[in-house]
């Protein structure tokens, strides 16, 4: 890379199926989930500081979670902290960023990355994100990582690449939805397929011409507010115009139209950390399968469960076999791993039995 891109990332999300730990006034990416002593906006902002200085990381995040930001990263000045005022999905975010840092770094290369996501080789994703970068740069191409899958995983989307290419970069083919096992297992075993891990490398001019051709209903509202941003007068033109965007994922309004769109397959120890069982699967456990992040906790005849709690209290766990437990504050839930899925829909339940004060 000539220049050091500048990061994009994506703090929005409120974290639902985390709860009881996340919750909206406090989602899941301003929380220590993994007992690292950071949470996991910091690891995310530190794994980008070892190759861009802080002053080329932005941070999008509702306007509610503005101030978790400032607490969460020192030193960021308010222009690198994008506000919105509603949740219109990725594709939103994704062009408001843009186009205000391509007003004052035009032409820059940009990484997309969200908040929330786990990487344990730190040093081949730098790899990795600088070859992207190079081929953004020189092609005009959108890059998109993929994860070489490990498992007939049917939890995450997939990315079909052309095999037939010496290069680490893959001309991307199609992308597939969450498939059900046996397609699954189809994926993995002809062994053109990678997981879409939601990190894009584009640069600011490239993902702001597809936009224009893919996504009119975006880039028509947010491409008035050029003369704006960077001014006193971009609060009001965003609180005003933004909610007016399409709600779409940035996958579904350019990825899957754009025909410059390349992946690279890697094995960086990606985990996007979007379920109980996600932090399960990457956690450190004892001899009998149990997760503790917390301390002190004492575990008998108990296998396969994920402990986490906020108190320096012992948790002492005897005949639990596949559950997870979250001790918080306000809230202890004992619940079966196999039902994660169903927790959003604990939520709704608790909501209209009147706990809604615990969500």
């Amino acid at each position: 890379m000539n220049n050091s891109p500048y990061i994009l990332i994506m703090a929005g999300g409120v974290g639902s199926r985390f709860w009881p730990a996340s919750r909206e006034h406090l989602p899941k990416q301003f929380l220590d989930i993994t007992g690292s002593g950071k949470s996991l906006l910091c690891e995310t902002v530190d794994r980008f500081l070892r190759f861009v200085p802080l002053d080329h990381i932005y941070i999008i995040t509702h306007n509610h979670y503005k101030e978790l930001v400032r607490e969460s990263v020192p030193g960021l000045k308010p222009e690198q902290i994008i506000g919105e005022p509603t949740r219109n999905n990725t594709a939103a975010s994704v062009a408001l960023g843009s186009m205000r840092l391509n007003k004052q770094h035009k032409d820059a290369v940009c990484i997309v990355a969200p908040a929330d996501h786990i990487i344990n080789d730190e040093k081949e994703f730098e790899r990795i994100l600088k070859l992207a970068c190079q081929h953004a740069e020189q092609h005009d191409s959108i890059i998109t990582l993929g994860i070489t899958p490990t498992r007939p995983d049917t939890g995450y989307g997939y990315i079909e690449f052309e095999k037939q290419n010496e290069s680490e970069v893959h001309k991307a083919l199609a992308f597939k939805e969450k498939p059900d096992s046996k397609t699954a297992a189809m994926y993995i075993s002809s062994g053109g397929y990678a997981w879409n891990a939601g990190i894009f490398i584009w640069k600011l001019s490239t993902i702001m011409e597809s936009f224009r051709i893919h996504a009119a209903e975006i880039y028509e509202v947010l491409i008035k507010g050029m003369d704006v941003y960077y001014t006193d007068e971009e609060e009001h033109f965003i609180t005003s115009e933004y909610p007016k965007t399409k709600k779409i994922a940035v996958d579904y309004a350019i990825l899957e139209k754009a025909d410059n769109v390349f992946t690279i397959p890697c094995d960086i120890g990606w985990s996007d950390l979007g379920t109980w069982n996600s932090l399960y699967d990457q956690s450190s456990k004892d001899e009998k399968e149990n997760v503790a992040l917390s301390k002190p906790a004492y575990f008998e005849d108990a296998t396969n469960n994920l402990l986490l709690s906020r108190h320096d209290k012992l948790i002492v766990i005897k005949g639990l076999e596949d559950f997870i437990i979250v001790d918080t504050d306000d809230c202890l839930m004992i619940y079966p791993k196999s039902e994660e899925q169903s927790i959003k829909e604990l939520k709704e339940k608790l909501k209209e039995t009147g706990f809604g004060k615990f969500l």
